[in-house]
């Protein structure tokens, strides 16, 4: 369709929490088709140190069935000017703890020459997926006959 505006959202996804619905939902905003780019599980190995909780094709799954997305792309590199030039999106969407980073201050002047936008998005602070993945492993190192704070004790045997 002509003059239609295609944003990319890309994203690892793991442990899908309501700061991913938030950037989708905000980035459909910003365009007329949504293109969310999910990071491949051997992608993540290379830029966190460690694999996802959640393996690709159940990432992929979940991303698919938000309402706000469109389409799925499977990212195999970082390099965000190479995706760019296989997909042709018109703008970009980022949470904004990556604002003034080295990496997105140059993706900005990368960006400007082809006449990409880049949206930063307000990062939500109170959830991460790293905040996700801390508090379970924080219940798996528990005592299982403590009760999680916030529920009530089971039976005793």
């Amino acid at each position: 369709m002509m003059g239609e505006r295609l944003g990319y959202a890309p994203g690892v996804f793991d442990l899908f929490h309501v700061g991913h619905l938030n950037i989708l939902r905000r980035a459909r905003g910003h365009c007329d088709r949504l293109i969310a780019g999910v990071c491949s599980d051997e992608l993540v190995v290379r830029l966190k140190g460690r694999p996802p909780v959640v393996p690709l094709a159940e990432r992929l799954q979940i991303v698919r069935s938000v309402r706000y997305v469109d389409e799925t792309f499977v990212a195999t590199v970082d390099d965000k000017i190479a995706i760019w030039k296989e997909l042709g999106f018109d703008v970009i969407f980022k949470g904004d703890d990556w604002l003034g980073t080295d990496v997105w201050t140059m993706l900005e002047t990368e960006f400007a020459r082809v006449g990409v936008e880049i949206v930063y998005f307000p990062y939500t602070v109170h959830t991460s997926s790293t905040l996700l993945r801390d508090a379970l492993r924080l219940l798996a190192q528990r005592d299982p006959s403590e009760p999680v704070a916030g529920q009530l004790a089971g039976p005793r045997p």
